[in-house]
């Protein structure tokens, strides 16, 4: 795949998660937007998993065999997906896929990971769909989205916050989201002040963001992805909307915060993994340290989520044994009980492919940082 500038950079990224082909022992695939509206925050969880899986290489790989991770741009497109996925586990022979992003990209491969038995270790998405009834080859690392949204939606109630509006995008993740929003107004006695959708491919909010201002909202929940949810928080500040926004962990990335530019104070951010500036997490310690070794000053939260994904991925494939392969791996992570990442924990079983259940909030800072 030949790319230039920014594209080529995030595809460099994509090879620095494992070593070259000629020396990997242990394939594992990964289909994901390296380009595309999603592309800011896909590059840092890559850099964070690749962080933690170029540390096991250089410490000799699992079991003597390293471990690549072989990484294909969708550019966030569902279809572009499926086909990528069929690429890795028909023609590339991975063991297991990894870090997928999007709820319908995901939802979209749940076929073909049943048809060859083919684990996928931490989806980047919270869709419940993922989560209930237990799909037998997904197994996620963090806490659903619907978790997420119900805790912003008590959040704001407790600070007296009523007039709140949701803003979502019109797929499967977009209806997930509501989801959740709706247990968040019905467990609070509230009623949503209005619900408006957009267009995943096609993102236009010349007519919703009057709506929304008439509506004069105290806070709104936007739920999307990257780009789309940065243009859609802009529309709605330039039609006056004053309320506080909250988006979900999806967005939870220090390219976010970029793209929003003098738009992103304020702005509410739920996490579903603890703080990256956090040191009474063993894990982020450790992330920390292996960053600043590589000269990354700081961490984001996208980066916390891949690093910790490549650690579950990591003690999937140690206790896989000998000469890993796709049933081998699937054992293996089902096997994960009250296991300690670093001050959380995670288990596994036949019945509950959940992962963490950690849910918080953050709020970004004048200096552009996530506050907890």
């Amino acid at each position: 795949m030949k790319t230039t500038g920014l594209a080529g950079a995030l595809c460099a990224l994509a090879t620095a998660l494992g070593i070259s082909s000629a020396h990997a022992q242990i394939l594992i695939g990964q289909t994901v937007g390296i380009t595309g509206s999603a592309a800011a925050t896909v590059a840092e969880s890559m850099q964070g998993a690749a962080l933690y899986i170029d540390h096991v290489n250089a410490k000799g790989g699992v079991g003597g065999q390293k471990v690549e991770v072989i990484s294909l741009d969708d550019k966030f497109d569902p279809k572009l997906t499926l086909q990528n996925a069929k690429t890795l586990i028909e023609e590339k022979g991975v063991i297991g896929l990894f870090m997928t992003r999007g709820t319908p990209h995901t939802q979209g491969i749940m076929p073909l990971l049943e048809q060859h038995g083919v684990p996928l270790v931490g989806p980047s998405t919270g869709a419940m769909v993922l989560h209930q009834p237990v799909p037998k080859y997904i197994f996620n690392v963090r806490a659903p989205y619907q978790r997420e949204v119900e805790k912003a939606i008590t959040h704001l109630n407790t600070l007296g916050i009523k007039r709140i509006g949701v803003v979502h995008v019109d797929d499967t993740f977009g209806a997930d989201g509501l989801a959740g929003a709706q247990s968040g107004f019905k467990a609070n006695q509230l009623d949503a002040l209005f619900i408006e959708k957009f267009d995943r491919a096609k993102p236009d909010y010349s007519a919703i963001a009057p709506r929304v201002a008439q509506k004069q909202p105290q806070a709104v929940v936007f739920i999307g992805t990257g780009a789309a949810v940065v243009d859609g928080i802009k529309a709605l500040r330039s039609a006056g909307v004053t309320g506080q926004i909250v988006t979900l962990s999806n967005n939870a990335s220090g390219g976010f915060v970029k793209l929003l530019g003098d738009q992103a104070r304020g702005v509410v951010v739920t996490q579903v993994f603890p703080s990256e500036r956090s040191l009474n997490y063993p894990v982020v310690k450790e992330a920390m340290e292996l960053a600043r070794a590589r000269n990354i000053s700081d961490l984001t939260p996208a980066m916390v989520e891949g690093f910790v994904s490549a650690k579950v991925l990591v003690e999937g494939i140690k206790r896989a044994g000998p000469k890993p392969d796709r049933a081998k791996l699937h054992a293996g992570l089902e096997s994960i009980k009250k296991w300690d990442l670093g001050g959380v924990e995670l288990s596994y079983s036949p019945t509950d492919h959940s992962g963490l259940v950690f849910a918080d909030l953050s709020i970004i800072g004048s200096d552009g940082r996530f506050k907890r």
